[in-house]
C-alpha cells in the first residue's frame, strides 16, 4: 500500500533530497582537494623539464588562477541552462577529461629564450597537459553550490556556508602534498591516486545532482543576514571593488613564493606554504567568525605593514629568512583583511557565480602582474612593496582613537598640519636616510627619524591616502632610495625569467660581486694583478679549484673539459692551451653579463673562444655524444634554490654518460639552507662510484684575502677508486674526506624527492 500522495516524491527521492548537504559537502571537498592536490603534484613534475627557477612556479601560480577563472566563467555561464541539462553537460565533459589522465609533461628545452617567451611557452605547456581537468574541477565549487541553493534544503538559502567545505579540502589537499605524499611516494603512484580521485569525483557529482533534482522547489528565500551588502545592487563599481580586494592578496601570494623560492629553493614544501595561507584566509573570513576575524586583521595589519614593509626594501642579505618569515605573516594578515572585506561585501545567492568569477577575475590580475608583467617593466622585485602600499590602500582600517578622527577631519591648525605639513616632511626626512643611513651602524639621529616616520604612519592610520604615503617614506628610507639608485644605474642590475642579478662594486676591498638574489653567485677583484684569479667559490684551495689545475697531471695536455651554471666564469681562468672547455648556461643574460667586459672579464682575457651551450644542461648532456668530458663540474645553483631535477639519480646517470672513462665528476653543494651531502653519498653508494668532499674555509692565505673567496663544499666523484687516489694525491691530502649519509639516506629520483630529511637545523 502506497501511503505516499501523487505529488510527493517517492521514499529514495526524499532521503536522498534530505542528504543534500552532506552529499554536496563531500563533493565540493573532493573537488576542491583535487585542485590543490594536483598544484603542487604537477609543479613536482614541471621540475625535470623546467629546473628550480622560481619563476617555474610564480608562472605556474598564473595558469592556476587563469584556469580557476575559466572554470568559474564556465559555471556561470551553465546556470543559463535547465537544472538537468548543466548536470548531464558537466557529467559528460568530466567523463571526457578522464582521456587526459595520467597526469604527464613532456619534455621540452626551454633555455635560450627570453622571459616573456618562457613564460607563454610554459603557459602553453601547462594548458596542454592539464589544463582541461584543471578547469572543469576549478567549477565544482561555484557550480555545486549554485546547483545546491536551486534545491530544497533549508539551508539553501545560504549556500555560501558550503565554501568553507570547499577550502577546507583545498587547503588539506595542498598540505598532504608536500607532508604526506612526496615523502611516502612516487610520481607514478601519486598520478594513480589522483586519477582514481577524480573517478570518485564524477560519482559524487552525479549523486549531488540527484540530490538536488530529488530535493522538491526551493524553499521561498530568506534575507542573508551574514552580509549587510547582499541585497545591495551589483554596479560597476562593486565589482571593480571586488576585483581590487582580491588581486592585492593573489599578487601578494606570488611576490611572497618568488622570495622565498628564489633564497631557499624551488619545491612544493615551500610553494605550498604562501599558499596555505592565502586559502587559509578563505577559509576563515567565510566562517561564522569571519567578520570578527576581518576586523581584528584589519586593526593588525597596518602596524605589520609598516614593519614588514620596512624589512621588505632593507639592504640586509643575511636577513633574507627573516624577511621571509615577516613576508608571510604579511600574506596571512592581509589576505584576512582585504578577503574579509570582500566577504562582508558578498550579494545575494543568485549572483553567486558572478562574484565568484569577479574574485577569480582579481586573482587572475594581482598573479599576471606579479608573475608575468613586473619582470618585464622591473628590474628588481619592485612589484613586492607596490603590492604592500596597494594593501595599504585598500585596509579597512579605522583611525586608533575618536580624537584622532576628529583631528584629521578638523579645519583647524591640528588637521592642517596632519593633511598639508606632514607629508611634505615626511619626504624630506625619508630623503635624507636614504642619502645618509648606513644600517651596519645607525646614529641616535637617524633613528630618532625613523621613530618619526613609523610615527607619522601611526598617526596616518585610517586614512587610506595619507597611511599609504607615509609607508611608501618609511620604505623608501630604509632601502628604497638605494634600491632606486641601482635601478636608475646602467648595468648595475639584470632581470630574467631565471632571477635577478645585481653587480656591486665594494671598492674598500677592490672587488666587484655578482649577487643573485640575496646569495653571492661571484667575485672577481679589480685590481689588475689578480683580474684573472679565480675568486668566490671557484678559489685555488676550492675542490674544483685544485682538481681543475691538476687536469694536465691528471688527464694529460689535451683534456676536455665541461662546466653547468657560467655564472661569472670564474672557472674558465683555470683553462690552458690544448684543452677544450664547454659551459651550459639555461639563462641567455647570464651569458652576455660573462661575455660584457663592462661587467666581468674573466671570458674576454682568460677563454675568449670559449664554447657555450644555452639551454638545460641536463636536457644538452643527454642529448649529447658519450663520453665527451674527461672533468665535468655542476654549479648551476641559482642563489640558494636548488635545481631538483640535477640533483636526482637519472642526473647522475647522465653526468656520467658525458663523462670518458677515468673521469672526474665535481658536484658544488654549499647551501645556508640543505645539507646535500647526504643526497650525493646516496648517489655514489647506488652508482658505485668513489667520492671524497672537500670543505674550502677561505683564509688570509687565499690570492686577494679571505673576503674575495666563499665558503666552499665541493664533492668528487669517480667510477674508478684510482682515479680518486689520484686527485686527492695529487692535490690535498689532508684535506679531502669520505662522504657522510648518517640517516642512510635513499637516492633522490625523478619520481620520488623530499627535501626533510635534509634540512639543516636553525643555528
Amino acid at each position: 500500500m502506497n501511503l505516499a500522495s501523487p505529488e510527493a516524491p517517492a521514499a529514495p527521492a526524499r532521503t536522498l533530497g534530505r542528504l543534500q548537504l552532506p552529499v554536496f559537502g563531500a563533493a565540493i571537498f573532493l573537488g576542491s582537494f583535487l585542485l590543490f592536490l594536483v598544484q603542487p603534484l604537477f609543479g613536482r613534475l614541471l621540475l625535470p623539464v623546467m629546473g628550480g627557477a622560481p619563476a617555474v612556479w610564480a608562472t605556474a601560480l598564473v595558469f592556476f588562477q587563469g584556469a580557476l577563472l575559466a572554470g568559474y566563467l564556465y559555471a556561470h555561464l551553465l546556470q543559463r541552462l535547465a537544472l538537468g541539462l548543466q548536470l548531464g553537460v558537466h557529467l559528460g565533459l568530466l567523463a571526457l577529461a578522464l582521456l587526459t589522465l595520467p597526469l604527464a609533461v613532456a619534455p621540452v628545452d626551454m633555455g635560450g629564450r627570453a622571459g616573456g617567451a618562457v613564460a607563454l611557452a610554459l603557459l602553453a605547456l601547462m594548458a596542454a597537459s592539464v589544463g582541461p581537468v584543471f578547469v572543469l574541477v576549478s567549477a565544482q565549487a561555484p557550480l555545486l553550490q549554485a546547483w545546491f541553493a536551486r534545491g530544497g534544503h533549508r539551508a539553501a538559502a545560504n549556500p555560501y556556508m558550503l565554501f568553507a567545505a570547499s577550502n577546507a579540502g583545498s587547503l588539506i589537499g595542498l598540505l598532504a602534498y608536500p607532508l604526506l605524499l612526496e615523502p611516502t611516494t612516487g610520481l607514478s603512484a601519486q598520478g594513480a591516486l589522483w586519477a582514481s580521485l577524480y573517478a570518485g569525483l564524477i560519482l559524487m557529482t552525479a549523486l549531488s545532482g540527484a540530490a538536488v533534482l530529488a530535493g522538491g522547489p526551493r524553499p521561498p528565500a530568506v534575507r542573508a543576514a551574514w552580509s549587510p551588502a547582499a541585497d545591495a545592487p551589483v554596479s560597476w563599481a562593486r565589482r571593480l571593488r571586488w576585483l581590487l580586494l582580491a588581486a592585492v592578496p593573489s599578487g601578494l601570494l606570488v611576490s611572497t613564493t618568488t622570495h622565498l623560492t628564489t633564497d631557499i629553493m624551488a619545491i612544493p614544501l615551500l610553494w605550498v606554504g604562501p599558499l596555505a595561507l592565502y586559502l587559509l584566509s578563505f577559509i576563515a573570513v567565510f566562517s561564522r567568525l569571519g567578520p570578527a576575524i576581518a576586523r581584528l586583521a584589519a586593526g593588525v595589519a597596518p602596524f605589520l605593514l609598516i614593519l614588514a614593509g620596512a624589512a621588505a626594501l632593507m639592504l640586509m642579505a643575511r636577513s633574507a629568512l627573516l624577511h621571509g618569515l615577516l613576508s608571510l605573516m604579511m600574506l596571512l594578515v592581509a589576505s584576512l583583511a582585504l578577503h574579509g572585506a570582500l566577504a562582508r561585501d558578498r550579494p545575494a545567492p543568485a549572483r553567486l557565480t558572478a562574484f565568484y568569477l569577479w574574485m577569480s577575475a582579481g586573482g587572475v590580475v594581482g598573479g599576471m602582474l606579479a608573475a608575468l608583467v613586473s619582470p618585464l617593466l622591473f628590474d628588481w622585485t619592485w612589484e613586492h612593496p607596490l603590492l604592500l602600499l596597494a594593501a595599504a590602500l585598500l585596509l579597512p582600517a579605522r583611525p586608533l582613537t575618536p580624537g584622532l578622527a576628529r583631528a584629521w577631519a578638523s579645519r583647524g591648525p591640528v588637521g592642517r598640519v596632519l593633511r598639508v605639513a606632514l607629508p611634505p616632511a615626511a619626504l624630506l626626512i625619508s630623503w635624507w636616510l636614504g642619502t645618509a643611513l648606513n644600517l651596519a651602524e645607525i646614529s641616535p639621529a637617524m633613528w630618532a627619524c625613523l621613530a618619526a616616520l613609523a610615527g607619522f604612519a601611526v598617526v596616518a592610520i585610517g586614512r587610506p591616502l595619507a597611511f599609504t604615503w607615509q609607508l611608501a617614506m618609511l620604505m623608501l628610507a630604509v632601502g628604497g632610495w638605494k634600491q632606486l639608485d641601482i635601478s636608475l644605474t646602467e648595468g648595475a642590475r639584470t632581470r630574467s625569467f631565471f632571477g635577478i642579478y645585481t653587480i656591486e662594486n665594494v671598492q674598500s676591498l677592490k672587488l666587484r660581486r655578482l649577487l643573485h638574489g640575496t646569495t653571492l653567485h661571484g667575485i672577481q677583484s679589480l685590481d689588475p694583478a689578480l683580474e684573472t684569479e679565480p675568486m668566490s667559490y671557484y678559489g685555488r684551495a676550492s675542490g674544483v679549484g685544485l682538481a681543475l689545475a691538476a687536469a694536465p697531471r691528471l688527464i694529460g695536455p689535451g683534456a676536455r673539459i665541461g662546466f653547468v651554471g657560467l655564472g661569472t666564469g670564474s672557472m674558465a681562468c683555470y683553462a690552458e692551451a690544448g684543452q677544450r672547455w664547454t659551459a651550459f648556461e639555461i639563462d641567455p643574460v647570464m651569458v652576455a653579463l660573462a661575455r660584457d667586459p663592462r661587467a666581468f672579464t674573466y671570458l674576454s682575457r682568460c677563454a675568449p673562444d670559449l664554447a657555450i651551450e644555452v639551454g638545460d644542461a641536463r636536457l644538452k648532456l643527454a642529448s649529447g655524444p658519450p663520453a665527451r668530458f674527461d672533468i665535468l663540474a655542476v654549479d648551476a645553483f641559482s642563489s640558494d634554490a636548488v635545481p631538483l631535477h640535477l640533483m636526482t639519480r637519472e642526473a647522475f646517470a647522465t653526468y656520467l654518460r658525458a663523462l670518458a672513462p677515468g673521469g672526474i665528476l665535481l658536484i658544488h653543494i654549499s647551501n645556508r639552507y640543505l645539507d646535500l651531502e647526504p643526497v650525493v653519498a646516496a648517489h655514489a653508494d647506488s652508482l658505485g662510484l668513489a667520492a671524497r668532499a672537500l670543505l674550502h674555509v677561505p683564509g688570509g692565505l687565499d690570492p686577494g684575502g679571505g673576503r674575495a673567496h666563499a665558503v666552499s663544499n665541493w664533492v668528487a666523484l669517480a667510477r674508478e677508486p684510482e682515479v680518486l687516489d689520484r686527485l686527492v694525491e695529487e692535490t690535498a691530502p689532508d684535506d679531502w674526506r669520505p662522504l657522510r649519509n648518517p640517516a642512510g639516506l635513499a637516492p633522490w629520483t625523478d619520481d620520488r624527492a623530499s627535501i626533510l630529511p635534509v634540512l639543516k637545523r636553525p643555528g
